[in-house]
């Protein structure tokens, strides 16, 4: 399972990030076409932020669908997987538009008043 890996990249990213603050939320966008799991992100998040500034924060995933372009005839399409056929002309040369991300989109932390 190589998501307990990424979770333990994403957390150490937020870390860094806080700059010793504590973080309440993290929202991540998890493309369709990763070959990334997003519950196993979930079953590994808390495991990975015990001890650390994200100890107890809120994890939201927001799926990417996937979506390519002919690169023949230019009509764009869904997929479900990182390969395809052009529903319209039949050709397999797709360009992939999105839906292989994986990204920190938003980090909410606690503000502490001095």
């Amino acid at each position: 399972m190589h998501e307990l890996g990424i979770t333990e990249n994403l957390v150490a990213i937020a870390v860094q990030y806080a700059e010793g603050l504590p973080v309440k939320q993290i929202t991540l966008e998890i493309g369709q076409l990763s070959a990334v799991m997003p519950e196993a992100i979930r079953f590994c998040f808390d495991v990975c932020c015990r001890g650390t500034l994200l100890e107890g924060a809120t994890l939201e995933i927001i799926e990417v669908p996937g979506l390519a372009r002919c690169r023949h005839c230019g009509t764009e399409m869904s997929l479900t997987q990182p390969f395809g056929i052009c529903d319209r002309c039949g050709s397999v040369e797709l360009s992939i538009i999105q839906g292989e991300e994986l990204k920190i989109t938003e980090m909410e932390v606690d503000e502490l008043c001095a």
